[in-house]
């Protein structure tokens, strides 16, 4: 059945329905107040068609909507959510699932709204900390740009007409001032560059290319670390509440894997999905699985109590809880390291510019006299 939902004023016919998506404070809300209401022996369509009431026109209502409509005529909650993959993702229909066989719909919908806003946050966090060097880079590359585009060039000029030879590093600024400024070569470059991009973009949709960027990401040094901390909070955090609210191990696993776009967390837990369905405990089989060096030892043995002790859904939280406060640390470090290697940087080049600019001027008194 094509979704058309005329209160909404928007119309998602069934080849579009994969590309839906919505914003990811729109879902939060939705799960929140959908909790709640259930929470409050709201019927699950009545529930669903007053959150649409709720919301503006566009593509979410209607997205809404036609969920409730699905319920109306049978179909399961988990069944109608999986139609918009795009929108909930693999845990998020899982847990729904699982909800849908215990009855417990009202707080796994909690559940899911806390682990949806600490993803947020989480999320939030490194990008924050990406903000500062991005500006700053911004800032050395616009700065660079005036003085050897606009400064260079007519100082230069200026320099010339009385007939003195400029200084090497003032002539070699003004030589590539000239060189970037062409018309023709600043065309080719572009040209160059857009192709580049589109290479590095078919490039890392290969094995090879995955591996290595994905490698890099790994180990690069300073944000490395950030980007592991990241990872293992989310997967940790999934773990925990998947586990927590009675959907198994392996499909914890398997949305863990669906989760992380990373080539080495995916493989080591694809490698320990194999090895648990073999007879291993989930901690032996990361210990055996490849790239078991990306969790720290003292995690696995904190993995290994919580099978002992019958709660790993308690334990990973705890893990999840000490990534985060990991992650914040790591981000911390690499803003500290990175605010001053970005304005050293921006000061060399500047201040390089800056000396080809001011030679001259130190020279101006002689070639005046003469």
């Amino acid at each position: 059945m094509d979704l058309a939902v005329a209160q909404s004023g928007v119309f998602i016919k069934t080849h579009e329905v994969s590309y839906v998506r919505v914003k990811h404070s729109d879902l939060i809300l939705f799960t929140t107040q959908l909790s709640v209401m259930l929470d409050s022996g709201v019927v699950l369509s009545d529930a669903l068609e007053a959150i649409a009431d709720q919301d503006r026109p566009g593509v979410f209502r209607a997205v809404i909507l036609d969920i409730a409509a699905r319920i109306k005529m049978g179909d399961s909650f988990s069944e109608a959510l999986s139609r918009y993959p795009r929108i909930f993702n693999a845990m998020f229909i899982s847990m729904v699932r699982a909800s849908e066989a215990s009855g417990t719909m009202a707080q796994m919908l909690e559940t899911l709204a806390k682990y949806l806003s600490a993803d947020a946050e989480t999320r939030k966090e490194i990008k924050g900390a990406m903000i500062y060097p991005v500006v700053i880079l911004l800032m050395a590359v616009a700065a660079t740009g005036s003085l050897m585009f606009f400064v260079l060039p007519r100082f230069s000029k200026i320099y010339e007409s009385r007939g003195a030879a400029l200084p090497k590093i003032t002539q070699f600024l003004v030589n590539c001032s000239s060189f970037f400024g062409d018309v023709e070569t600043l065309a080719i470059l572009s040209t160059g560059l857009v192709v580049g991009v589109i290479g590095m973009h078919f490039w890392r949709q290969t094995l090879r290319g995955q591996k290595t960027l994905d490698w890099f990401k790994v180990h690069a040094p300073i944000v490395g670390t950030m980007f592991v901390d990241a990872v293992l909070t989310r997967s940790m955090r999934i773990m925990a509440t998947m586990v927590n609210t009675g959907v198994s191990l392996l499909e914890a696993l398997s949305v863990m894997q669906t989760s992380c776009d990373n080539y080495y967390f995916r493989s080591l837990w694809a490698d320990t999905d194999a090895r648990i369905r073999d007879g291993y405990q989930f901690s032996d089989a990361i210990v055996l699985a490849p790239h078991s060096n990306l969790v720290a030892p003292g995690i696995i043995q904190m993995l290994k109590a919580g099978e002992k002790s019958g709660q790993i859904g308690r334990v990973c939280d705890k893990v999840s809880i000490f990534y985060e406060k990991k992650l914040q640390n790591s981000i911390r470090t690499a803003t500290s390291l990175i605010e001053p290697l970005m304005i050293l940087i921006m000061g060399a080049v500047i201040g390089t510019i800056a000396m080809a600019l001011l030679l001259p001027v130190f020279r101006i008194s002689s070639v005046m006299s003469h």
